[in-house]
């Protein structure tokens, strides 16, 4: 007895020398990692504690997360627009510069503010023309990262040349303190517009075709705009759309090589792995994540979607009272049905929109000029593409990996250890049963209490590994409900006054049902599994008429812990593999 507490006691100090070390090691990375260096020093953390390494990136990555959504909920800038009305906030440090010059500019009002710049209109003096006048007040005080995403914003736009594009004039420095001139833009925004209710689908289309041809042009010039949302598109009198807000554009290979830009290290500056780029409700869920690495025109599509979802229904496609919910929600669910929110929408421009909603980056439109050509055949009333889909399209979409496969990292080793649990569990089953054991209380014991304990240790298991989401919740339940069902059976066979395993070929069945729940949410790949499992019931049935000793159980056994192992084991070794970031 001795022995047992000293040992519990041993455990219980290595559990809490663990997590002092854990906690040390996190403190030192968040508070060392506050500039472009966080990605390098992630990784020597992770060299130096590899036992630690799954704590380690989970909760680095939720700190991060953390810190970006406090600056998500800061005020968003109000844009280059003579109709807003923002009240300017307090400049710290400084009187405000209105009613001074900046080279041949003078300011003359402020008409909006927010974590990116100050918008001042401005008289240009030598052209007689009026202007908008970007830059940050305070730029000896301001981060060295605002400093340079307003230097990318001007060079982004800059290089861009489409009607539908806010032009920059004049990119230049006052005194240490970089600034851009651009057209100023009379009228209001779209994000002010839809606050008066949705739009016709017609006209919604229509506003939004050109500025969907304008982003194909900025991709085509090599220029992501990663943020765009209602308050970036600028409407004039006339109801001209233009885009605008380019401050965290990316820069990426062009499709045309002659506009194929140079010295892209420079960006990733500004763009740091596990960052969150844009704004909640509007962003892609590779965005949602962090997944700078993974964003490309199909983000920029998916928010075009999200901007045609909000003008058709009044509301965004996700919105919660937080920013973070707001990300989970982007994250993890689907949208809405958007003739569920207005009725007068038909089902080919929902299509349309789903298409870009997709969370899957590969079923989204591939390139803003083909969500541009479907938008152009709706309001031909010709068929969309949206709608077509060849016979090896859908069993390539029935095939692939959900979005929520990643939560499989969290579950490799536990899926390994589940199947050899599984395994013995059933050889144990069939020794019993050629031994001749017929009483049904040993196996009731075996699977009902033996299967039932290992369930709570696997659960126990899995949430010390970190917060569990609501999809592993969903497939905790289809995996409890087969475990009842896989018990319940005993109790079939005593009411029909059954031998004992009769019934165990719907073992088969049960366990195909699970993983047929685990292909649709998951990965297509489990209908593979799932199909193995049902033809092995009616193998086991088979088995189970002939004279011979019967093995039934023990082939589910192999069958069942393959289709847990195989995939454990992949996914076991890609949470090993070092992030490359």
């Amino acid at each position: 007895m001795n022995s047992l507490t000293e040992t519990s006691g041993n455990e219980r100090d290595d559990v809490r020398l663990r997590d002092e070390r854990l906690a040390k090691v996190l403190d030192r990375l968040i508070n060392d990692s506050q500039g472009d260096s966080s990605a390098e020093l992630l990784d020597h953390a992770v060299h130096d504690n590899p036992d630690l390494e799954a704590d380690i990136r989970e909760l680095y990555a939720t700190a991060m997360i953390a810190a970006d959504v406090a600056l998500l909920q800061s005020d968003e800038l109000n844009h280059i627009t003579s109709s807003e009305t923002s009240e300017p906030a307090a400049t710290p440090l400084t009187t405000s510069p209105v009613g001074s010059r900046i080279g041949e500019y003078e300011l003359r009002e402020e008409v909006g503010r927010g974590g990116m710049g100050v918008v001042y209109r401005a008289y240009q003096q030598s052209l007689d023309r009026t202007v908008a006048l970007k830059m940050i007040p305070n730029a000896a005080f301001a981060a060295s990262q605002d400093l340079a995403r307003l230097r990318a914003e001007a060079l982004a736009a800059a290089r861009l040349s489409h009607p539908s594009i806010v032009p920059v004039y004049e990119v230049g420095e006052h005194d240490g303190q970089p600034w851009f001139s651009m057209q100023f833009v009379e009228g209001t925004t779209l994000s002010q517009r839809l606050a008066n209710g949705p739009m016709t689908a017609e006209d919604a289309v229509r506003l939004l075709l050109p500025v969907v041809e304008a982003i194909n042009s900025a991709h085509r010039a090599g220029v992501l705009h990663r943020d765009l949302k209602p308050s970036n598109i600028l409407i004039t009198h006339a109801g001209e759309p233009f885009v605008t807000d380019f401050g965290l554009a990316k820069r990426v290979p062009a499709s045309d090589d002659s506009l194929m830009i140079r010295g892209g290290s420079a960006d990733a500056n500004l763009t740091q792995s596990g960052a969150i780029l844009g704004t909640p409700s509007w962003m892609s869920p590779e965005q949602a994540a962090g997944q700078t690495e993974a964003i490309d025109v199909t983000s920029d599509i998916y928010s075009l979607g999200a901007i045609l979802f909000a003008m058709l229904t009044g509301r965004p496609p996700f919105q919660a009272a937080s920013a973070f919910d707001t990300l989970l929600m982007v994250m993890e669910q689907d949208p809405p049905a958007i003739r569920v929110l207005n009725s007068k929408v038909d089902s080919d421009l929902e299509m349309v929109v789903l298409k870009c909603l997709q969370k899957p980056r590969d079923l989204r439109y591939a390139a803003a000029g083909q969500l541009a050509d479907d938008l152009t055949a709706w309001l031909n009333k010709a068929p969309v593409s949206a709608r077509r889909s060849t016979i090896m399209n859908v069993i390539s979409r029935l095939m692939r990996e959900s979005h929520h496969i990643t939560i499989l990292r969290n579950w490799g080793l536990l899926w390994m250890l589940h199947s050899m649990v599984l395994l013995a569990l059933c050889l144990l089953t069939n020794a019993c049963q050629i031994a001749g054991v017929t009483s049904r209380m040993p196996y009731v014991g075996l699977w009902v209490v033996g299967l039932g304990l290992w369930a709570a240790v696997f659960w126990n298991l899995r949430s010390r590994s970190g917060p569990i989401t609501s999809i592993e919740r969903q497939i905790a339940h289809v995996w409890g409900g087969s475990m009842i069902a896989s018990s319940m059976l005993f109790a079939v066979e005593s009411v029909m006054d059954e031998p004992v395993l009769t019934f165990s070929p719907v073992l088969g069945c049960i366990a195909g049902i699970v993983f047929l729940a685990k292909a649709g949410m998951l990965s297509g790949r489990f209908y593979i599994h799932a199909g193995a499992l049902f033809a092995t019931s009616i193998v086991m049935a088979a088995m189970q008429r002939q004279e011979t000793p019967n093995f039934s159980i023990s082939l589910f056994g192999v069958v069942s812990a393959l289709a847990f192992f195989l995939p454990g084991f992949k996914y076991y070794r890609q949470q090993k593999q070092p992030s490359r970031r």
